[in-house]
């Protein structure tokens, strides 16, 4: 029982600690900025630590925002003409756009869940 418990748990850590939203293509981050919603993009790496550790903050907060905003995730070791498009100088940056596709504000370094939601409720989401 002890065996399976302590299986279970390391399953479950893994689980959290490999969780990540698939990297968003172009015209993935263009129909989500034409949405009519709030979006929020964090531009990084699946290398770098703090974008490791916002990973599952970010594909929590795509489920519990599910039509209501957009959350999404490039990483511009695997997209550089994303970086370039937007940018983007530091990783990870997180841009916030409004319901039109504007760019409203933008955050460099690690960005926890409640800043997150304020930086979306400052974009538009109600």
């Amino acid at each position: 029982m002890k065996r399976l418990l302590v299986t279970l748990l390391m399953v479950l850590t893994a689980a959290v600690a490999y969780a990540e939203l698939p990297s968003a293509s172009d015209a993935i981050a263009a129909q989500a900025l034409a949405s009519g919603k709030p979006s929020v993009i964090d531009l990084g790496a699946r290398t770098c630590i703090p974008c490791k550790q916002m990973a599952p903050i970010l594909e929590e907060l795509a489920g519990s925002y599910r039509g209501k905003a957009n959350v999404l995730f490039i990483d511009v070791r695997e997209d550089q003409a994303a970086a370039k498009r937007f940018a983007i100088q530091m990783i990870p940056t997180q841009i916030f756009f409004d319901a039109k596709g504007k760019e409203v504000s933008r955050h460099i370094g690690f960005m926890d869940r409640p800043d997150i939601i304020k930086g979306l409720q400052a974009a538009g989401l109600k």
